[in-house]
């Protein structure tokens, strides 16, 4: 059976109940994982005025996006050196 795509956090229970370290742990790796995809997205979002408001077809704003993520990269000095 393949792994969920979509990992959602595990819910307080109810009453005085506490989740257990390893589900505190999985939350918390959960956090640390979705925080640098929305510092990413929020970049992007921010830099590229034209990402806010688009209204193109979505297989169109794949690679408008892809095109904004190069050039921030390159902006930034993120890509790799070219032989």
């Amino acid at each position: 059976m393949l792994p969920p795509l979509i990992h959602t956090p595990i819910k307080q229970p109810e009453g005085n109940q506490i989740l257990s370290p390893d589900n505190r742990t999985y939350n918390r790796l959960l956090r640390a994982l979705r925080c640098l995809g929305e510092r990413g997205f929020a970049l992007l979002k921010g830099r590229w005025r034209t990402l806010q408001h688009i209204t193109v077809s979505p297989g169109r704003i794949g690679d408008i996006a892809r095109a904004a993520l190069v050039l921030t990269h390159f902006e930034h000095n993120y890509l790799p050196a070219i032989r």
